[in-house]
């Protein structure tokens, strides 16, 4: 072991540390360890208060109490509002071969009790007491490192003030994550993106970019504009271009002033002018509206770790919705074979390049697909350099069924063979199913067998359960052998919650 003397250390001393420690951490489940889980959107402050109950989103990453299955493992869970005992028991339940009482004795849960339109992380730093008290929730001489939703310079400072390292990317790299990042390192790695610009900052940056791609492609009817550091489609807009106007003839003035009454922005409720101010400020690309017919939107996730081996950890087709098509609606995993194995080797070398430049930790990959001359043509749209919505649901699984993704078969099997799919969302809304306490839910589970069952390896995991009472809205992951009843697991939980709340009381 080469853990750290007791004194302090910088972020890049303590990530070396990390990178020393991990093969005997991560390759001996019985090896005593503690994970701090800082499950914190540390997004644009803008952009954050546009998501509904965005603090119900750090309960994504309980799955991470799975952890706990190991019985040497202590974990710490920080979040801005307490969660409910119940919903702690709901998870801890699932746990296979450790009792819900040796469990929750490795098991630290503290709260900021703070629901402001601020990062979880910012709100840990602003309190010195909880800082202290996060500290004192690991034991002594334990390897330790801390799990965070993205990396920012935010969770930086927090992990040098517990000397704690993190299984994520150090922030300087934070920029092959942005849209403009991602696009430059696409075309360095010869992968299909659409035709567009970036590192724009200005309007007239955007009208500029719009005219250009325009003129490139004069049957082009729709152009998108993306923010850098845009979350779920939240930092996007869509530009369709005047049927009647010539744009060979079009100034930029002219441009401009389309872009105000021509653009759709996917945030609700955010104007154009103060869209345009947080593009100015945060930059961002433009770039061609992909229009294909049956076109599908695959990703794949990929884990860099510490001693930089890189695995492909799964595919997903996702379900995009929204006026737009662009908001994250759920995913199918796996993705569909025809297409998974492609999509994953071509992430792959992308990782290459990634992990050449220091990359550690979790990401995905984004891409918009389509079939051309009995050929699926694949291009790639966006670097999601954190935790993204797929992340969950496949740990999730992966806990709950300890199986295993084979990339190049695009498949995911038990120890007996069997395979394993499912269909997960983060969003089920209906304002129905407002005022469904955490209690009723878990109730109406279990009357009606909406659960996990570990004997056959399927069932249903609801999670985000904390915002069904204010929002009406729930996640889950919807696991089975065959896709078709992983969808229909899903239509199950709906026919019930829909029955359960006709009746108001």
């Amino acid at each position: 072991m080469h853990s750290p003397p007791p004194q302090e250390y910088d972020f890049e001393q303590l990530q070396q540390f990390f990178s020393e420690d991990y093969e005997h951490i991560f390759n001996n489940d019985l090896a005593p360890k503690a994970v701090v889980v800082v499950p914190s959107l540390t997004l644009d402050h803008q952009i954050l208060s546009k998501i509904k109950g965005h603090f119900y989103y750090e309960e994504r990453m309980l799955c991470m109490l799975l952890l706990l299955k190991m019985p040497e493992t202590h974990l710490t869970f920080v979040t801005s509002i307490p969660i409910s005992p119940l919903i702690i028991d709901y998870y801890l339940h699932m746990l296979p071969g450790i009792t819900n009482h040796h469990a929750r004795k490795r098991l630290t849960l503290l709260s900021c009790y703070d629901a402001s339109n601020v990062a979880l992380t910012t709100k840990i730093l602003n309190r010195p007491r909880l800082i202290q008290r996060i500290k004192n929730s690991i034991p002594n001489d334990v390897p330790t490192h801390m799990i965070c939703f993205n990396v920012t310079d935010e969770e930086k400072l927090l992990a040098t003030k517990l000397q704690v390292p993190i299984y994520g990317c150090h922030p300087d790299l934070n920029y092959l994550g942005t849209k403009s990042g991602a696009k430059k390192l696409f075309k360095e790695c010869g992968l299909d993106t659409p035709a567009g610009y970036e590192d724009l900052h200005t309007e007239d940056d955007i009208a500029q970019a719009l005219l250009n791609i325009k003129m490139s492609n004069p049957s082009l009817l729709k152009a998108v504009i993306k923010m850098n550091d845009g979350f779920s489609g939240d930092g996007n807009a869509v530009f369709t271009y005047d049927t009647w106007s010539d744009y060979a003839q079009t100034t930029i003035v002219d441009l401009k002033q389309q872009l105000k009454t021509n653009t759709k922005i996917v945030a609700k409720k955010l104007k154009y002018g103060k869209f345009l101010a947080k593009f100015e400020s945060m930059g961002g690309i433009v770039e061609e509206f992909i229009a294909a017919d049956n076109i599908v939107s695959p990703s794949v996730q990929c884990r860099i770790n510490p001693i930089g081996d890189i695995c492909i950890i799964s595919t997903h087709d996702q379900l995009l919705g929204g006026e737009s098509g662009h908001v994250f609606q759920g995913a199918n995993f796996p993705a569909d074979t025809s297409y998974a194995a492609e999509i994953a080797l071509m992430t792959h070398t992308v990782a290459r390049q990634m992990r050449d430049k220091g990359v550690i930790g979790r990401f995905g990959i984004d891409f918009m697909s389509y079939r051309y001359m009995d050929k699926w043509v694949h291009i790639a749209i966006e670097i999601n350099l954190r935790k993204g919505g797929t992340t969950h649901p496949f740990l999730m699984l992966q806990f709950l069924t300890d199986g295993h993704y084979d990339a190049a078969e695009g498949a995911y099997s038990l120890s007996d063979g069997s395979r394993r799919y499912y269909f997960a969302t983060d969003n089920l809304q209906n304002d129905n199913y407002k005022g469904l306490t955490p209690g009723d839910l878990i109730d109406i589970a279990m009357y009606h067998s909406l659960h996990f069952d570990h004997y056959h390896g399927e069932g249903v995991m609801f999670h985000l359960i904390s915002a069904l009472s204010q929002f009406g809205k729930l996640g889950m992951v919807c696991i089975a052998k065959t896709p078709e009843k992983a969808i229909e697991y899903y239509h199950n939980v709906i026919k019930v919650l829909d029955q359960e709340t006709a009746t108001k009381f």
